[in-house]
């Protein structure tokens, strides 16, 4: 795994007790990077020493994934709410000497900087979401093909105990499947990374903390959604909403569409033939993207 992120170094920070942990490298303007499930900040190693030739690059585990600290959750589930995983890394760069900075997230990564764009304006110079709809706007849309696409939203959201220990029972199978189900047909993960996945999602402390970001969205998160958007609150700072023409996503949604609901200032990257992982499975276009709207 160390030639994946070959001169990367690492970093922890301590966020009002929460340790977040990382990588970063590079040099210039900042770009913090997040991740989605089930994986870690390594699913950046095709992308993020592309972009660490003109930014300084910031990978990051979220809380509950990957090195950093699993917290136990309460009954509203707020320790995972994006609210809290977008302040945590708010912090993060904080510590690392960047009060502003760039934010591109994929997957639950990106519903983190949705979150972060709204919560925290103007920390966030410009902001990009890989292959997500709003959470909102998914729960509010639901359907037969969205529920066997994603039944892992409701599967995981499950009250604690359940889905836990469905999946302890063989954690590897279950993330390799899920890898599998969301890529476009062929696609082969580069094996050190799904390594070191395997190797966090196999404590049973990361399996808890990830049903509880998913507990999160189907209640805390929404109620935070409908309330900034009732109250008015879009993301303001220009955002690059990208998906894989492959994915579910992007054969699903009218994604842009969706998304200009949510944003004043919003550009758009269809990412051919890739299917959910877009960092991993079209990393050159997904680089070349990123490097053109970071600038």
């Amino acid at each position: 795994m160390t030639q994946l992120l070959a001169g990367f170094e690492r970093f922890e920070v301590d966020v009002d007790g929460v340790r977040i942990a990382g990588r970063s490298a590079g040099s210039g303007p900042p770009v913090l990077l997040l991740h989605g499930y089930p994986q870690t900040h390594v699913m950046w190693h095709r992308v993020a020493p592309i972009l660490a030739e003109r930014h300084t690059v910031v990978l990051a585990d979220l809380r509950g994934y990957g090195g950093s600290a699993k917290p136990a959750a309460g009954a509203d589930h707020a320790e995972y709410s994006k609210r809290a995983m977008a302040a945590d890394q708010v912090a993060v760069m904080a510590r690392l000497g960047f009060d502003s900075f760039a934010a591109v997230g994929h997957d639950r990564g990106a519903r983190v900087v949705h979150r972060m764009c709204l919560d925290h304006p103007a920390r966030v110079s410009r902001a990009a979401v890989l292959d997500i709809v709003p959470t909102r706007h998914v729960f509010a849309t639901v359907d037969t093909a969205f529920a066997m696409a994603y039944e892992h939203w409701f599967f995981l959201a499950q009250p604690p105990g359940f889905p836990e220990r469905l999946i302890g029972g063989d954690p590897e199978f279950y993330l390799r499947a899920k890898l599998a189900a969301w890529s476009a047909g062929g696609h082969t993960f580069d094996e050190a990374a799904v390594d070191q996945y395997v190797t966090h999602f196999r404590d049973p402390a990361a399996i808890a903390a990830s049903c509880e970001d998913y507990r999160a969205a189907a209640s805390i998160d929404l109620d935070h959604d409908e309330t900034s958007y009732a109250g008015g609150d879009r993301v303001t700072c220009p955002l690059l909403v990208m998906w894989g023409t492959a994915g579910f996503v992007g054969r699903h949604y009218d994604v842009a569409a969706v998304w200009r609901s949510y944003a004043t200032d919003m550009s758009t990257a269809a990412v051919a033939a890739s299917g959910h992982f877009l960092a991993e499975e079209a990393p050159a276009a997904t680089a070349a993207a990123l490097t053109q709207f970071l600038r």
